[in-house]
């Protein structure tokens, strides 16, 4: 079930890499570092990429960007806790069930 939620919030992430036509604007580390200035400029356009020794190690969004990814994370939370609560109650899962497993 654990899994199942974390599953699907990756599905998230993926769904925001998606958004921007699956190509986000990458710059290394070390350009980001001399050039911090215009790419927080950039990142008031669109999320950039910053690739260090050819790996991903961050990006950088405008905070409307990261408020809007924040609201729809919990969102999709909502809405995964109550398909599991339909399926738990659909198999039975009680309250008392529930207390009991919980207690142990």
């Amino acid at each position: 079930m654990k899994m199942y939620i974390l599953y699907n919030l990756s599905i998230l992430y993926k769904l925001y890499i998606f958004r921007y036509n699956g190509v986000m604007h990458t710059v290394s580390a070390t350009y980001a570092k001399q050039n911090f200035a215009a790419i927080l400029d950039s990142a008031q356009r669109e999320p950039v990429m910053i690739r260090r020794h050819e790996r991903d190690v961050a990006v950088v969004l405008s905070t409307e960007e990261f408020e809007r990814l924040r609201q729809n994370r919990w969102a999709e939370f909502h809405r995964l806790s109550a398909i599991a609560a339909e399926q738990a109650k659909a198999n039975g899962l009680t309250e008392e069930a529930l207390a009991e497993i919980l207690a142990d």
